[in-house]
């Protein structure tokens, strides 16, 4: 009876809210959150998460006050500092191109951070360092580490994923900071991001002591300015946080290759998030030779998929949590994928593009680094363009530069190289080199390890110091020919990297991170200078103090006592000499 008589009273200004909200208010801003299911070859399976807010807000003005879905901290770092475009990530781990395949997204392991700014920026050093700062704060990362010793500025790659009216590349700043560790305290704020948290949605399965269990794990963050519609007469601004991790039979100690959503993330999907407007699971089920694959996925999924990813044609069960019937007959979802038959290794297919990096040479003086970009197609040659990033403290000789492709000199289309300056600037070192078919493109350039002063070396430097990946990113071409499709009706992992044309996809891949031994002094020398110089000091010191400081006395020898006496007349008696 109380709530009948307290009810009248509350509609009225929930009325009036809902009123003042009005349709088109309410789609200004929209989330999707979408899970792919992926089996790798030995039994390993990669789980991608998206969520992505697309925002109808003119965030550069400054002139937005109210956040419903898109974070504010994020917002108002890109209206306060003019980005026209950001994209960081946080990787554990190495993916494994050659025997994973090519990944969604991938990342290169440590930290990866490249911005572009507005052409309103009048100091973009002043505002990359501000921003790195914020950032690291925000991620609770070392991204405050980010300085001039390990920035670069490219000049043709990591063009703009948005919308851009130029492409001026001095309004770009990249760097990546191999050592940083990802770990639970990075994911946390990173959950905190979503609209939902973790507590409903696709985000419930985000538990972190499952995540970081695996072999290989990155999380990432892209804003970028796109198009609000077909006319592109308006821009909307995007937001997509994603999360690849990689489950292996061996880190996770079952042995066995089938797997399921309680397996890998110990628990189940109940609902979706209330705030989504769509929210979906995708199992890949393509036949991985000319026979039927021998996949069995349970549930049976609603509905099937079947689009063209990276120049292949993917078939994928869909599940669609908003979807009223599929809760009906249980209160949870647990998708299982098992195995009908052992999968052969040879029946794997190469990937077309997938690079190698390595250090050669002995001794602490000099060495080599070998970049092997492999182009597996068996008709097709393509560019690629290649982006070095090294150290200052390895001195590169450019005279050594050679690139080798089937035994002759393959010349590259375009070079730049800007050279480093001690404690001020890295190396950067560009090419677009042409792959020609089935081939092996050996890159190699030496370089002088420095001398580093006793205060830069860290505290473990033995270890040896780490050299970033090399970067590639290149148009691969398709085997399928592919079609334009809508982005907003498309999976999430199809468009963030749209195809410019139905011949080829954009693939930028990282090679393996490189671990560099320098001349290290021995570290124990001055303890070991410290006490035997104390030790010395302390003896000379101390002995020439007291010839210095001390009284001697001379004492006159005396004739002996009444004892001295009776001793002698007793050694008389008995034929010994006297005292």
């Amino acid at each position: 009876a109380g709530m009948a008589a307290v009810l009248p009273l509350l509609l009225p200004p929930l009325l009036l809210l809902l009123a003042a909200a009005g349709p088109g208010r309410a789609r200004r801003d929209a989330l999707r959150e979408e899970l792919l299911l992926s089996p790798l070859p030995a039994g390993d399976v990669a789980a991608t998460f998206q969520f992505r807010t697309r925002w109808d807000a003119d965030l550069p003005r400054g002139a937005v006050s109210h956040y419903r879905l898109f974070p504010k901290a994020l917002g108002r770092l890109v209206a306060a500092l003019g980005v026209r475009e950001l994209h960081l990530a946080l990787t554990q781990g190495f993916w494994r191109t050659r025997a994973w395949g090519q990944p969604p997204l991938q990342a290169p392991a440590g930290a990866e951070l490249w911005v572009w700014f507005q052409p309103t920026v009048t100091d973009v050093d002043k505002a990359w360092k501000e921003l790195s700062n914020i950032l690291s704060g925000i991620f609770c990362a070392s991204l405050n580490f980010i300085d001039s010793t390990n920035t670069v500025t490219p000049t043709a790659s990591f063009k703009p994923l948005g919308l851009a009216n130029g492409t001026d590349h001095h309004l770009l700043r990249y760097a990546v900071l191999p050592r940083e560790v990802v770990c639970t305290e990075n994911l946390t704020p990173w959950k905190k991001l979503l609209p939902c948290g973790s507590k409903s949605g696709l985000a419930v399965l985000l538990k972190a002591e499952r995540l970081f269990h695996s072999s290989y794990h990155s999380q990432a963050v892209h804003i970028r300015p796109v198009c609000r519609d077909a006319s592109c007469l308006a821009v909307s601004w995007e937001l997509r946080q994603t999360l690849t991790v990689v489950f292996d039979t061996f880190s996770s100690g079952q042995g066995k290759k089938d797997w399921s959503l309680f397996k890998m993330f110990s628990r189940t999907l109940t609902d979706a998030c209330p705030l989504a407007s769509q929210s979906k699971v995708y199992v890949d089920i393509s036949p991985k030779n000319k026979e039927k694959e021998l996949l069995e996925v349970t549930p049976p999924p609603a509905s099937v998929h079947e689009a063209i990813v990276q120049g292949d044609k993917r078939t994928y069960a869909v599940y669609d949590l908003l979807s009223p019937l599929l809760f009906n007959t249980s209160r949870s979802l647990n998708v299982q994928l098992k195995w009908k038959r052992p999968q052969d290794s040879s029946e794997l297919p190469t990937p077309i593009l997938h690079a190698q990096r390595y250090v050669s040479g002995y001794g602490l003086q000099t060495g080599e680094i070998s970049t092997l970009i492999y182009n597996t197609h068996p008709y097709r040659a393509f560019p690629v363009i290649l982006l070095e990033t090294v150290p200052w403290y390895l001195r590169l000789y450019v005279h050594t530069l050679t690139i080798i492709t089937k035994g002759k000199e393959n010349k590259p289309s375009y070079i730049h190289y800007q050279p480093a300056q001690d404690r001020r600037r890295p190396h950067l070192l560009e090419m677009l080199i042409q792959l020609p078919a089935n081939s092996v493109t050996k890159i190699t350039i030496q370089f002088e390890r420095a001398l580093l002063k006793w205060t830069e070396y860290t505290p473990d430097p033995n270890h040896g110091f780490y050299v970033s990946s090399s970067v590639l990113s290149a148009l691969v071409p398709s085997v399928i020919a592919m079609k334009d499709v809508d982005v907003e009706q498309s999976p999430l992992f199809t468009s963030l990297f749209p195809s410019s044309d139905g011949s080829s996809y954009f693939v930028r891949l990282y090679t393996e991170p490189l671990l560099v031994n320098l001349p290290t002094p021995d570290f124990s020398m001055p303890y070991n200078v410290i006490c035997l110089t104390c030790t010395v000091v302390a003896v000379c010191y101390g002995s020439f103090y007291n010839l210095l400081t001390r009284t001697f006395h001379v004492e006159e020898p005396s004739r002996g006592g009444l004892a001295k006496r009776l001793a002698n007349i007793i050694r008389k008696f008995r034929g010994v000499p006297p005292l």
